[in-house]
């Protein structure tokens, strides 16, 4: 396990070092984006909760009006999102700036996605075990609900659907991914999300 772990971190540096600078034009082209869309910052950082309970902020695109309020999940027909967003949120574009997250030690390439403290607490249990590891960029649960913002739009309290109905089927999926982590599962989640954002 510590040899896996040491392997995950290098192959976590290389691969977002290379992705940062690959993926620079994309990143200035959306920012410019993002600033012509609507008043604000380009980027929204948001405290999560990491690796061994640690908070840190993630880091994304902004996606939003800024100063928007509400619900800690998104669903596909909130108004807060704006038109450049809505795009982003669509291919994933906005979570590019994560990389950077990944290249700090923040999360991993491969893991659970982090979440908010709010929710951690609610499987407070289930976590202890999620928070053994780096949270993730992708992972089964990523791929699972990669239309997530879909299957939540609804007449109900969306947080309270994403808490009673979509978190506990993405726990076990983490827990999933907690068994049978190793470089080849690994090599083939990276390879999974890569095929899903180009279909």
């Amino acid at each position: 396990m510590r040899a896996y772990l040491f392997v995950k971190r290098a192959l976590d540096v290389a691969l977002a070092g290379v992705a940062i600078v690959a993926l620079l034009p994309i990143g200035l082209l959306i920012a410019i984006m993002v600033r012509l869309s609507s008043p604000g910052k380009i980027f929204f950082r948001q405290w999560r909760v990491g690796l061994r309970a640690v908070p840190f902020q993630i880091l994304k695109f902004r996606s939003m009006a800024m100063g928007a309020v509400g619900a800690g999940v998104t669903s596909a027909a909130d108004r807060r999102v704006t038109r450049v967003g809505r795009f982003l949120r669509r291919y994933k574009l906005d979570e590019l700036p994560q990389f950077w997250n990944v290249l700090v030690g923040d999360m991993s390439l491969v893991g659970p996605r982090p979440e908010l403290q709010r929710f951690v607490d609610r499987f407070e249990a289930d976590y202890q075990r999620i928070l053994s590891i780096r949270p993730g960029l992708t992972d089964y649960a990523s791929l699972e609900y990669r239309d997530e913002e879909h299957i939540l739009v609804g007449d109900g309290d969306v947080e309270q659907t994403y808490v009673d109905s979509v978190l506990p089927a993405k726990i076990a999926l983490y827990h999933r991914y907690l068994t049978e982590m190793s470089l080849a599962t690994d090599l083939r989640l990276i390879g999974r999300t890569l095929l899903a954002l180009f279909r």
